[in-house]
């Protein structure tokens, strides 16, 4: 990503978040997408980092801001500012620790409390290229995302697997509600000046009505 990328010209800017517990690979997933790059020795991260990403869909430019922050429990305190305004969010726990599975309903609940209605929510189990420890099942993932009504994907930031996807996806289905919203808010506009206008011509044929009145009376 280049320096500039920020001040590209886009046509919209879209907050999204990445969460879960300390050590599930967020940081990772957020640099390999950013930045194609991955670090074997990241260091948590403390308190908040984001980055930006410009993408193409369909003829328009998003700029995708993605915000990382600390799973540790010492950072909660940054939680409502951390979520306001967000779009999308990135639910990611680690394959090889079930704990990390088990938590992401506490994560849920909490984007849930804090989040915006309809934020776009990608669950993601990380980690992938270590299946040989692997302790939480696709399927279990599957079934959580189906009963959470969630999007699922797994993914390796190491080995670049399904990385672009998972973000695409979120980012994508954020742009349809996006579009969505400014085609409904643009029909709303329409029919109000519609209205308007029906007004108008009404308000036109009583004055015309009116002196005709007047004008029969002085005769």
């Amino acid at each position: 990503m280049g320096s500039g990328s920020f001040d590209e010209e886009c046509d919209y800017l879209f907050k999204t978040v990445l969460i879960g517990d300390s050590a599930v690979g967020k940081s990772n997933l957020l640099s390999r997408f950013a930045k194609d790059e991955f670090h074997l020795d990241s260091k948590p991260t403390i308190g908040v980092e984001f980055a930006y990403r410009n993408i193409k869909i369909r003829d328009k430019i998003a700029k995708a801001q993605i915000w990382d922050t600390a799973g540790q429990e010492r950072f909660r305190a940054i939680t409502s500012s951390y979520y306001r305004g967000a779009l999308g969010a990135m639910l990611v726990y680690d394959i090889t620790r079930r704990v990390t599975f088990e938590n992401i309903r506490k994560w849920l609940q909490e984007l849930r409390e804090y989040g915006n209605r309809d934020m776009v929510i990608i669950l993601v189990g990380n980690k992938s290229d270590l299946a040989d420890s692997r302790e939480v099942e696709a399927e279990d993932g599957q079934s959580l995302a189906q009963l959470e009504d969630l999007c699922f994907m797994e993914t390796s930031a190491k080995e670049n697997l399904n990385v672009e996807d998972a973000f695409l996806q979120m980012i994508t289905k954020i742009f349809d509600i996006a579009s969505q919203k400014s085609l409904e808010a643009k029909e709303n506009e329409a029919t109000k000046q519609v209205i308007n206008a029906r007004k108008e011509i009404i308000y036109v044929v009583d004055e015309v009505s009116a002196t005709k009145q007047t004008s029969c009376c002085t005769s």
